[in-house]
């Protein structure tokens, strides 16, 4: 079976860097993979993605050595084993609050006897390589959530579950669990706090840790401090912020010498 590069290099305490994905185009998702990301994301969740998205945008992603990761929309597992018969190395699960859940969202991931799922790999044992089902146990990530007030209280019993390859921190929802502003990129003292604390955990239960940014700066900022799992931005942000600038910048130079003239002759 095909290697998880993400999972190689967390386990040897090594930094990523990753893509999000919440554009339905096969065609975005090919292009964001020939960047040279490290993993990209398919967002069920937030992003404007169904399973039929899925299916088209893996294969895409596909063309690349990139680590194709799927947000699920929720912690069921059909829809877990749904995304990795499909081809993902690995799924990160929302909202995960206590043990009990992160040892649910384990089980989806692994075949018996580590877990409850299913065997079908449908597209995956074709695009993931030989060997699948007696590989897959250790080459698919499970990457939870920490991003609520009853996550925070649990956060110990959670990232010693067994099998919880990495914890994937959502900012405006950790916000929310603080009582603050949900903002992605938060230098409140209570969100630094907050998340100093994850990673200082994580790195105590030889999990991963991942957090997600909106920006260039917290990336590096995140990367220095040490995160796992690092989130450049999103494909629709990426897109906005460009053409916003370069049009900015155009209708400067247009006007830059003086009130645009009417007359066209």
């Amino acid at each position: 079976m095909q290697s998880n590069g993400v999972l190689r290099a967390w386990r040897k305490g090594q930094s990523t860097i990753g893509g999000w994905l919440g554009i339905d185009s096969a065609f975005t998702a090919e292009t964001m993979a020939h960047i040279g990301f490290d993993w990209l994301c398919l967002d069920m969740q937030h992003g404007m993605l169904d399973y039929h998205d899925v299916k088209v945008m893996l294969p895409a992603i596909a063309t690349t050595d990139v680590t194709p990761l799927v947000r699920v929309p929720w912690n069921e597992p059909y829809e877990i084993m749904k995304a990795l018969d499909a081809g993902a190395s690995g799924v990160i699960i929302p909202l995960v609050n206590n043990r009990a859940e992160a040892e649910r969202a384990v089980s989806a991931c692994r075949y018996p006897p580590k877990g409850m799922r299913s065997f079908g790999p449908a597209r995956a044992a074709m695009a993931l390589g030989k060997n699948y089902l007696h590989e897959a146990n250790d080459e698919i990530a499970c990457i939870v959530m920490i991003e609520t007030k009853e996550a925070l209280e649990n956060l110990d019993d959670i990232l010693s579950t067994p099998g919880i390859d990495a914890a994937y921190i959502g900012p405006a929802d950790l916000a929310f669990a603080l009582e603050l502003t949900p903002t992605g990129d938060n230098d409140h003292p209570t969100h630094v706090a907050a998340v100093d604390h994850i990673l200082a955990r994580c790195l105590e239960h030889n999990v991963a840790a991942g957090i997600h940014t909106g920006s260039l700066a917290y990336t590096q900022k995140y990367l220095a401090q040490g995160f796992h799992m690092v989130t450049l931005g999103q494909d629709s942000a990426f897109m906005s912020r460009l053409a916003r600038q370069e049009l900015k910048a155009a209708r400067a130079a247009k006007t830059k010498d003086g009130a645009e003239s009417s007359n066209f002759y």
